[in-house]
């Protein structure tokens, strides 16, 4: 007998579209794929051309972004009846080498009934930049939302209204600050796309949301002062609901698996009908991410803002095609010899 390939033309494509559907900083699809065919060993790198020197010089935002392609990854093989097996920074002497992922033995059906839901909300993920109702989301729900990123090496953490309103004013300090910078402002706009544009990265001037009329929710405002079309400032949701996402350590590996448990948790809230968005300013100035750490956790290292609750469905972004080097092997014509 002989087996048919693991990683063929129909499963690489199944993964990869899976893999951009990930959330990434600014739409900048950090990542790039390679199959080592001898292996059949599907290889995730950084692309180095989608870096932001300045917003994320350390590029933890980055390794947050190729986490979530990887949880797709996972999560898509999963759904094809093959059990991934991933590893994390395999080789020391490739630093730009972040995972690898090879599909391993077929799965039972309790297997594939373990994340129910999650598979089809990949493609109906996407960042609201629009208010939500304030219709509070279940407390079910928030747990299961908490022990998902439990369940992939983080903590999410859900303030009270004196903690959201700490954490809110400090990402107005970084908004703030990002736009006393006219360098970062430059950064910013320069992953800004106008309409019609033909490219599958940044984010088109149409998806950009409008500001809160009230001043509670500092959105992102990625244009500045550049004369744009914009929407008009909106009311958004009096009682916010905030999520911080955090790790114990602050090493690469634990940038990796947050961006994996983040995109657990943006899954989870898509299958119960929930939408997100993600406040990240703070995280981008080191004095005020480490003031939004949590004060009774010693180790508590911050790595995003994930704001979530009711509202209207969001546009999504352009993704890129997902490029592979390397070639998989032709399929056979016959099952038998």
């Amino acid at each position: 007998m002989r087996t048919r390939p693991v990683l063929d033309a129909a499963t690489l494509e199944a993964l990869l579209a899976a893999a951009v559907a990930a959330p990434s900083i600014h739409n900048t699809q950090p990542w790039r794929f390679r199959l080592d065919p001898e292996h059949q060993v599907l290889e995730v790198r950084s692309a180095p051309e989608c870096t932001l020197p300045l917003t994320d010089p350390m590029h933890r935002a980055q390794y947050l972004s190729v986490g979530a392609a990887v949880f797709n990854l996972r999560l898509a093989a999963l759904h094809l009846g093959r059990r991934p097996e991933v590893r994390l920074l395999p080789d020391p002497h490739e630093p730009g080498l972040l995972a690898a992922v090879r599909l391993t033995a077929p799965l039972g059906d309790d297997d594939r009934a373990s994340v129910p839901g999650l598979y089809e909300a990949i493609a109906r993920r996407h960042t609201s930049r629009m208010p939500f109702t304030g219709r509070p989301v279940p407390e079910p729900i928030v747990a299961e939302m908490m022990s998902a990123a439990h369940a992939a090496g983080a903590r999410l953490h859900v303030p009270d209204i004196v903690g959201t309103r700490r954490l809110l004013n400090l990402t107005a300090a970084a908004e703030a600050r990002n736009h006393a910078r006219r360098d970062r402002l430059a950064e910013t706009r320069a992953w800004i796309t106008a309409p019609g544009a033909d490219t599958p990265y940044g984010i088109p001037v149409t998806a950009l949301g409008p500001s809160d009329a009230g001043r509670r929710i500092p959105m992102r405002d990625f244009t500045g002062p550049v004369p744009v079309t914009r929407r008009p400032a909106l009311w958004f949701e009096r009682h916010v609901q905030l999520g911080l996402l955090w790790t114990s350590h602050d090493r690469r590996d634990d940038w990796l698996r947050a961006g994996q448990a983040l995109q657990y948790v943006l899954l989870t809230a898509t299958a119960h009908g929930v939408r997100t968005s993600l406040l990240h300013q703070a995280m981008e100035w080191s004095d005020l991410r480490a003031a939004t750490a949590l004060p009774r956790h010693k180790r508590c290292h911050p790595q995003v803002l994930i704001r979530f609750g009711y509202g209207p469905d969001a546009a999504g972004t352009p993704r890129g095609p997902g490029h592979v080097t390397g070639r998989p092997p032709a399929p056979p014509t016959d099952d038998t010899d």
